[in-house]
């Protein structure tokens, strides 16, 4: 599952020098996502979004036991990784890689940023928070190093309880990365214009 051709826009992997890697929601697709990037500052980066198997990254809630969601979230996590690998091979450095996504995609991002924390170049997370029915410290590893994360979200949000989201930014503030958080009050499950604004001023702007 989960091992369509990574969708590709922006620059060429050949020649750009920053790579931002986008992750779709339940429903979505990689075209989805990557009409987002006109919103971004992100004109010198090369694009790529994964494509999920059926549009889903894991069948169940992202708020449930994680072996619930598998073998789906496993292989959610490898097409991420994967392509991670190809923006190392085309030589750009992880702290030039950028992570967005949205809904289950957002959810999906910082559960592989992480497992894999290292000084990456930034990550927006646009309602999302840590995978499984608690965040369990001793799944997580490494050092972001300053890494700038952006998460907004929804209170109330129908699929991400906020308490999830100040648990998910407690686990990445003490991983190293320098978090904002933003809850907007009855927002709905959505990214809004002040959003894209934040993540353009705090993440895509270097």
């Amino acid at each position: 599952m989960h091992q369509e051709p990574i969708r590709t826009a922006g620059q060429p992997l050949g020649t750009a020098t920053k790579a931002l890697i986008m992750l779709h929601g339940r429903g979505a697709s990689a075209a989805d996502i990557l009409s987002l990037g006109r919103h971004l500052h992100v004109g010198a980066y090369a694009l790529l979004a994964p494509q999920a198997t059926q549009h889903t990254w894991y069948p169940q809630s992202f708020l449930a036991p994680t072996a619930q969601n598998e073998p789906w979230l496993s292989a959610a996590l490898a097409a991420v990784d994967h392509a991670v690998a190809e923006v190392v091979d085309n030589g750009i450095s992880k702290k030039n890689i950028y992570f967005m996504g949205f809904s289950q995609g957002a959810c999906l991002m910082l559960e592989y940023v992480a497992r894999h924390a290292t000084r990456y170049g930034g990550v927006a997370a646009f309602t999302g928070g840590l995978i499984g029915d608690e965040v369990h410290p001793t799944t997580y590893a490494g050092d972001f190093g300053g890494t700038p994360i952006f998460i907004g979200s929804s209170d109330p949000d129908f699929h991400v309880p906020v308490e999830r989201v100040r648990a998910s930014t407690a686990l990445l503030t003490k991983l190293g990365a320098h978090v904002t958080e933003k809850i907007y009050p009855n927002m709905g499950h959505t990214i809004t214009q002040e959003e894209i604004d934040l993540a353009n001023n705090l993440i895509f702007s270097n």
